[in-house]
């Protein structure tokens, strides 16, 4: 399988859909740094580095009309991240979390995201999103997106999947499994079978994968990932080697190698940018195994730095190529 769109001689516009919150660091009542992530959202900002000119790349979320949401749309613009399919609602805000980090820098955290705007993405009778799909080469979201919407926001997105593929376009589903944002794993399950079916790639953090359906272990996950019937999968698998294959894939499954860090010093974002490095590869004509190894460079540099986006200056050599 070859996703890279046949007008080649024109940007790959690629969607993000997903959530971005307000993020707050430090000790509870004593000092906080304020700013702002999400799984979707990081992805988008890594695609936006890592794709320069050749790539497109949109997020489409709800936010407020409030202040703080007009800056986290000034700095997602500052990225290369385009905003236009982002729905401002009079009246909301932002979701909110605190990472709490105590002695010996464990980290914990605090959610308030019960009526946070991204929640309300679909309520309108159509989305900038659904309306400009057709333009769009690509569209990435993950199992997150898909927990923080109301049933009938799930529909529309599931129905968006579909028509998207049809039309021969690139729809990409991130495994991000979070329990505590399900009512049940059965309802889990449920939601994610019916993305894979839509999905034409599969991005799938295994012991992700190993928690949503209570497999013992991570060979029985990796296995029950391969199984699934989408025509390319990349499985990620920490430190271990990535593995990419998939249903469409007549040469078997590869193994490709992480690299090796001196210290890791934040996992935060590790599977985010793996799928920022990877769709970015693909989209523009790399063979999958190909792109798992920028993939891996990626995630490997990301986790040498605190918080989810590190400096841009951090990973210049990596876009030289």
């Amino acid at each position: 399988m070859n996703p890279t769109p046949s007008a080649a001689s024109r940007p790959v516009s690629i969607a993000a859909l997903g959530e971005c919150m307000l993020e707050l660091q430090g000790q509870a009542f004593g000092n906080l740094r304020q700013t702002f992530g999400g799984d979707t959202l990081n992805t988008a900002v890594y695609l936006a580095r890592c794709g320069g000119t050749d790539l497109h790349v949109h997020y489409a979320t709800a936010l407020g009309d409030d202040s703080l949401s007009a800056g986290m749309l000034e700095r997602w613009a500052a990225e290369g991240v385009l905003t236009g399919l982002v729905q401002r609602l009079p009246g909301r805000v932002p979701g909110l979390y605190l990472i709490e980090l105590d002695e010996g820098g464990e980290r914990r955290f605090h959610y308030w995201r019960g009526q946070a705007a991204a929640r309300s993405y679909f309520d309108a009778a159509s989305t900038s999103l659904e309306e400009q799909a057709e333009a769009l080469d690509a569209l990435y979201l993950s199992g997150i997106s898909l927990a923080i919407l109301p049933q009938a926001g799930r529909e529309r997105v599931l129905a968006l999947m579909t028509r998207m593929r049809a039309a021969g376009k690139v729809v990409a589903f991130d495994n991000n499994f979070r329990p505590r944002l399900w009512d049940s794993v059965t309802d889990a399950r449920y939601w994610y079978g019916r993305a894979f079916a839509a999905a034409s790639i599969a991005l799938i953090t295994a012991d992700d994968h190993q928690a949503l359906h209570g497999l013992p272990d991570l060979a029985a996950a990796v296995s029950a990932a391969q199984a699934l019937p989408v025509a390319e999968i990349a499985i990620k698998r920490g430190a271990l080697s990535a593995i990419v294959g998939g249903s469409g894939n007549g040469s078997g499954w590869q193994e490709v190698a992480t690299e090796a860090v001196p210290r890791v010093v934040d996992t935060t974002a590790a599977g985010d940018s793996f799928a920022a490095g990877y769709l970015s590869q693909r989209l523009r004509g790399a063979m999958p195994a190909q792109a798992a190894a920028f993939g891996n460079r990626l995630a490997a540099r990301v986790i040498q730095y605190p918080g989810a986006l590190i400096p841009r200056e951090a990973m210049h050599d990596l876009l030289q190529g």
